[in-house]
């Protein structure tokens, strides 16, 4: 009932953003999905990455089918294409092989192997259209907030001693290796949080059901909830609002060499086409979840978590693209979600709502101290500054706390001693 409810409102949820990207003249994630069965993909690392994802409900045999078919129809629609002159791109097949996994569920599978198989192609899916979704949000977020508060961040951002300038600063002193290895993990978030998610649904062949809580879930509730707030508190960016990024609705081109004198800020006018993305980082939020959860993890996966949580943060600051601030919220962001989906899979446990409860207050107090106290946090960056980051940590401190209180609790729990008969059963 829970995965049917689910897709209802995410079914819902499309069709609504479908309708007001009309309205606003640019096509919505259900039209531009359905173009990438035909059409080139925009990213066929996605659609491959999806797939993969739905491949742990199925057997070696059934993987190896699967993979064969997919490259298969990649390679004729690369022929075809090649021949017509037409953009090159991959993941066509992939995508076409998780929809003809949706038909076969419903027409050859019964029962519980039915149900598992549509949960892989709906995780497949999820993922596919979390993506495509999050496209034309950010397109809804330049078209309908004219209005940017990017001079509140950049002000706020003086009592953390500007970071995206010191970031950018040392990327560029790095030259082109290590811009290009930032780049590549920067976009290539998803191959991270596949490789991760494979380990934990590592399992599902053989068990024939999905873990209580995985990456994936995570990343999608990240996902949907994140562009709210973009509508609440719209900010274009370091590279955008005083770089050359920014062009004429620039302040001026001042990143990564001159951090913003400080001043009065305002809401300034900005065009209509930049998304207005960085209010929390949802890369630093999407990263901090691969943290997470490869902690659990061989050392192999522990590293890589290490390695794309540094690279990302990395990027998010060292490109301009966000504030030291925006980097914060997407770190309180994650974790207040982490303790509310724990929270719900332990029954509503008390203290994972009252740490999640503390998350959400933090979060709150974060954005609005951005909004209201930019001026002061600047005037006090020896007291500010340390306190900003002290609220941060004491909220991944709770939900640490709390999840190891909870592991060590889970023995009890999850496995009874067994029950002595009085006497032996008659047969």
């Amino acid at each position: 009932m829970l995965w049917a409810a689910a897709s209802v409102v995410g079914l819902g949820f499309m069709i609504g953003l479908e309708i007001v990207s009309r309205h606003y003249g640019t096509p919505g994630p259900i039209t531009t999905q359905a173009r990438e069965v035909i059409f080139p993909p925009k990213s066929g690392t996605v659609l491959y990455a999806a797939m993969t994802l739905m491949l742990v409900v199925l057997t070696w045999r059934q993987r190896f089918i699967a993979v064969g078919a997919a490259v298969g129809i990649d390679l004729v629609f690369w022929l075809v294409r090649w021949l017509a002159d037409a953009p090159m791109m991959f993941g066509n097949g992939a995508l076409i092989v998780t929809l003809a996994c949706a038909v076969i569920a419903v027409t050859r599978r019964t029962g519980r192997e039915r149900v598992l198989l549509l949960k892989g192609v709906g995780l497949a899916l999820l993922l596919v259209a979390g993506r495509k979704t999050g496209y034309t949000w950010l397109d809804i977020t330049a078209i309908t907030r004219p209005m940017v508060l990017d001079q509140y961040v950049a002000t706020a951002d003086h009592a953390l001693g500007n970071p995206s300038w010191v970031a950018g600063q040392i990327v560029r002193a790095t030259g082109s290796v290590g811009a290009h290895v930032l780049e590549w993990v920067y976009i290539q978030l998803a191959v991270g949080a596949v490789v991760v998610a494979l380990y934990q649904l590592r399992r599902v062949e053989v068990e024939r059901r999905f873990p209580t809580h995985h990456l994936v879930r995570s990343f999608l509730v990240i996902g949907l909830l994140g562009p709210a707030i973009y509508m609440i508190f719209p900010v274009v960016g370091p590279i955008f609002a005083y770089g050359a990024d920014g062009g004429r609705w620039a302040l001026a081109d001042l990143w990564p060499n001159t951090p913003p004198p400080l001043g009065t800020p305002q809401a300034m006018v900005f065009d209509g086409l930049t998304p207005r993305n960085c209010m929390p980082s949802l890369h630093t939020a999407w990263a901090t979840a691969i943290f997470i959860h490869s902690r659990k993890g061989p050392r192999a996966l522990r590293f890589l978590g290490v390695f794309w949580l540094v690279a990302t943060l990395g990027a998010t600051l060292g490109f301009g693209y966000h504030y030291g601030a925006d980097i914060l919220g997407g770190v309180v962001f994650t974790a207040t979600i982490e303790m509310a989906l724990r929270a719900f899979d332990r029954g509503w446990d008390r203290r994972g709502v009252l740490v999640a409860g503390y998350g959400a207050a933090v979060f709150t107090a974060l954005l609005l101290s951005y909004r209201f106290l930019p001026q002061e946090l600047a005037a006090l960056p020896w007291l500010c500054g340390p306190l900003l980051v002290l609220a941060t940590a004491s909220v991944v401190y709770a939900s640490v706390r709390t999840v190891r209180l909870w592991d060590r609790e889970a023995p009890a729990v999850s496995v009874p001693a067994p029950r002595r008969e009085t006497q032996p059963e008659l047969v």
